[in-house]
């Protein structure tokens, strides 16, 4: 079946977002809001507040693009060139909007603040243009209609972008361009195992092309693999999806722990609220991390009883009820260590199931019978123990992640 196409490009602008000093979230809201209407982003660009590059950056998207949208570089001060910018571009005139003038006055008045002539500058907008009130800002959002292309000019801060594009622009391009499609994807979300091995098992999958395409995304200690369809509705895309998602789920097996906008503290989550376990956690190179991202989801109150860090010896002795002489025969960094941990914690805690991690995070304090990396995890219950090692080679951020991932899919997986 043959889809009506519509492609556009995303432009931020703002020397800030070039310096890195923001991140361009702008970018990723709106290629997930165009997807939900069946417009595909092919390009996304980020210029600084110049003049000429913002000229040749919006004609370059023209040339290749039915929709450009430009985010930033809307406000009152000097280096907000946008508009003039674009418009000069167009060889069009600015005329100033009496109706956005207004708008913008009263929204000093209702805040008792005095505004200053500068401010002025957001009610020009290009001539034969459709200006968008801010419902929470000065700067309009504007659509300049080009020929059969248009370009959206919207506000920098998302949430004055937002509003704007929600209420008024989603619903003008979909009349404009007729669109009657979706684009939809299904996210598959696995640990444990490295992008190219992942690669290696649906290779023949990353090779499908629409309306049904698959492709993965590596992030710290997980992949994932997203399956897209266009469609007429979400319904018709899930349909498409739902055959190449059973066939991944065979071959992938119990690497994936999840689906979408689930997480590995999610999921742990959900089976211990199910079960009706509670757990504790003994931390020491991960410095609280697990414990952290077990009460970042909501009502783990329910079953998180308590975490320890015990970052020292001496910590792990007093609150864990560690012996020093095994500490003194094994090291902290031991399978023997991370398991008298684990059953330490469950024992002083009182709960059903204990995990422990002990590790070597660097870049320094490793030795060759113990490397930089090393980590001991163990999971403690009422009628067993296990524990696993591994070496996870990154920066002690990246490092700490890792550990707390391989952490909790053994709870995962064990309970």
């Amino acid at each position: 079946m043959k889809y009506k196409e519509v492609n556009a490009e995303i432009i931020g602008i703002g020397s800030e977002l070039l310096l890195g000093h923001i991140v361009n979230t702008n970018a990723r809201y709106l290629s997930r809001q165009l997807s939900k209407i069946g417009v595909d982003v092919f390009r996304q660009a980020v210029v600084g507040d110049n003049a000429q590059r913002i000229k040749d950056a919006v004609e370059t998207a023209l040339e290749r693009a039915d929709i450009v949208i430009t985010t930033g570089g809307l406000g009152p001060t000097v280096d907000d060139i946008t508009v003039k910018s674009i418009t000069d571009s167009m060889g069009r005139a600015l005329v100033l909007d009496e109706k956005i003038l207004g708008s913008i006055k009263r929204f000093f008045k209702e805040r008792s603040l005095k505004m200053h002539d500068y401010v002025i500058k957001q009610a020009y907008v290009p001539e034969k243009s459709i200006s968008i009130r801010n419902p929470v800002g000065t700067a309009p959002g504007i659509i300049i209609e080009y020929g059969q292309k248009t370009i959206v000019v919207l506000p920098g801060p998302p949430r004055e972008l937002i509003p704007i594009f929600e209420k008024y622009v989603t619903q003008y391009l979909s009349d404009k361009y007729h669109l009657n499609t979706t684009i939809f994807t299904r996210t598959i979300r696995t640990v444990g195992v490295p992008e190219s091995h992942i690669n290696r098992r649906i290779k023949k999958y990353l090779a499908m092309r629409r309306p049904v395409t698959v492709g993965i995304y590596a992030r710290i200690n997980e992949v994932d693999i997203k399956i897209t369809a266009k469609a007429k509705s979400e319904r018709g895309a899930v349909r498409k999806i739902k055959k190449v998602e059973n066939e991944l789920l065979k071959i992938l097996g119990d690497m994936v722990y999840g689906f979408d906008d689930d997480s590995l503290e999610s999921v742990v989550a959900e089976k211990f609220r199910r079960k009706g376990l509670r757990l504790s956690v003994a931390e020491s190179c991960t410095g609280g991390l697990i414990s952290s991202r077990i009460t970042d989801v909501p009502g783990s109150s329910r079953y998180f009883e308590r975490g320890y860090v015990t970052y020292s010896n001496r910590s792990k002795v007093t609150e864990l009820g560690v012996k020093e002489t095994l500490l003194k025969k094994c090291g902290a960094v031991s399978r023997r260590v991370a398991i008298a941990m684990a059953e330490g914690a469950m024992v002083k805690s009182g709960s059903e199931v204990a995990l422990a991690v002990t590790g070597i995070a660097g870049p320094s304090g490793g030795t060759k019978e113990k490397p930089v990396g090393l980590v001991h995890i163990a999971m403690a219950t009422k009628g067993k123990t296990i524990s696993v090692e591994r070496r996870f080679l990154a920066s002690r951020q990246d490092f700490k992640r890792m550990v707390s991932n391989a952490a909790l899919d053994i709870l995962r997986k064990q309970c």
